[in-house]
């Protein structure tokens, strides 16, 4: 079922790995033709145009983008108890991860009488974007408020596109997520007219202002993307995200059952998935496509699944050694990177370039979906060797605070002088030397 190319006996460059290896196609710079419009229309004219072009894609015209609070209060009461139990043991998982990822001032003294702090300040509002497309995934709301609230962020907003079916709201799960949070404000809103609108702000239908927001975070389709590409700048991105994917290294310990699942598991969210397995074992690659013949068929969504599958974003990537499949992996820099090998541990150490690694049998990419305490949204595309994952972090601003006595300024005002003339920017030692009626030792 997956193609393979056999890099067996071959040292190829990162270069070369980057141009075989298979991956998506995701034009996010065509997408911007599309996406500018929109863009323009919801800066000029607010809500009006976000809800004629909800009720354009999204089928369905909500009589306003503010949730009113008691849908959230009945959607969290009417949730089904599985469900809300699954979701409290995510919350408090994910609470427990990020709490540990909180920055600490530091003071540090470069002479008697001059330090620098670096100061970690939240940014003051953020919007949280959960997709609510081929699936609704109330993990998200999880995955992007816990972090954000750790942060000490003071002002939140998740945004989520209307669904027809339920009245011009986000899903329910969506709204029970954002209350069982503690998140008051959520907004029915999708795509790039919702990343326009957090980012310009408005005025609702009811006269209620909906206040822009500092950052936007979260997965969404190709045209969220490039919304987001588009008003970086106006407002701070978490990174451009496209389709799911996942690595999976493989040896000949590796069981064809796991791996077949695994690899299924991603494929599922949508056509554009990718789904990828280095191995050295052209055994354990025969047996994973024969489980995938029998497990494909049976699974929910087999059409989207098999899509994904077959398509050239997806396959086998046959090495001669682990060593060559950590280049390998390491120059595909996978959103999730499985490696089930003999002593996992120890490989997955060595693993420079990967959203999040998974170790061992026993560590499913799905693990880190919902109950891990890890965050899901991840660098896809080969970001990952660039960027992280969201985080604490993401919400945070470094400052730095300098204090100077005037005895330290003195001490140093040459060096500031000379450094000054030697740009050009004579000015700049005057700013000093103005300080000690222009002369300085």
């Amino acid at each position: 079922m997956l193609n393979r190319t056999d890099l067996r006996g071959q040292v190829p460059t990162a270069a070369e790995l980057r141009a075989t290896l298979p991956r998506a196609e995701y034009d996010v710079d065509a997408a911007l033709h599309h996406v500018r419009p929109v863009v323009e229309a919801v800066r000029d004219r607010g809500v009006e145009a976000v809800l004629e072009y909800t009720e354009k894609f999204d089928k369905v015209r909500p009589a306003a983008v503010r949730v009113p609070r008691p849908e959230l209060t009945q959607a969290l009461r009417e949730l089904d108890p599985a469900v809300r139990a699954a979701l409290e043991e995510s919350i408090t998982r994910a609470r427990k991860v990020h709490a540990e990822q909180v920055r600490t001032d530091v003071t540090t003294t470069v002479v008697e009488g001059g330090t620098v702090t670096e100061k970690w300040v939240p940014v003051e509002r953020v919007g949280l974007y959960a997709p609510g497309g081929l699936a609704v995934y109330p993990s998200t709301v999880v995955m992007n408020v816990v972090p954000a609230q750790i942060a000490g962020v003071g002002s939140l907003v998740v945004c989520s596109p209307p669904q027809a079916a339920f009245g011009g709201l986000p899903h329910p799960t969506i709204l029970a997520a954002a209350e069982l949070l503690g998140v008051d404000e959520v907004w029915a809103a999708g795509g790039a007219q919702a990343v326009a609108l957090l980012a310009y702000g408005g005025t609702d239908t009811d006269g209620a202002e909906l206040t822009p927001v500092d950052v936007v975070t979260g997965p969404g389709n190709i045209y969220l993307t490039a919304a987001k590409r588009l008003l970086r700048g106006l407002i701070g991105i978490d990174a451009e995200a496209g389709p799911t994917e996942i690595a999976i290294l493989a040896d000949e310990t590796a069981d064809p059952v796991h791996v077949a699942a695994d690899l299924i598991s991603q494929a599922e969210h949508d056509p554009l998935a990718a789904s990828v397995l280095v191995t050295t074992s052209a055994e354990l690659a025969d047996a994973v496509d024969h489980e995938l013949l029998n497990r494909v068929a049976a699974t929910k969504h087999a059409s989207r699944v098999a899509e994904a599958l077959g398509g050239k974003q997806s396959g086998v990537i046959l090495v001669s050694t682990v060593d060559d499949g950590v280049r390998v992996v390491d120059a595909y820099a996978a959103e999730h990177l499985e490696i089930q090998t003999a002593d996992a541990r120890a490989v997955a150490a060595r693993i420079r370039n990967a959203g999040a690694i998974f170790v061992g049998a026993y560590a499913p990419v799905s693990l880190g979906d919902y109950c891990a305490g890890s965050n899901h949204v991840l660098p896809t595309g080969g970001f990952a060797r660039h960027s992280s994952g969201l985080s604490v972090q993401s919400f945070l601003k470094g400052i730095h605070v300098v204090d100077y006595t005037e005895d330290a300024l003195r001490e140093v005002a040459g060096r500031v002088v000379a450094l000054a003339d030697a740009e050009d920017l004579p000015a700049h030692g005057e700013a000093v030397t103005a300080r000690f009626g222009g002369a300085i030792r």
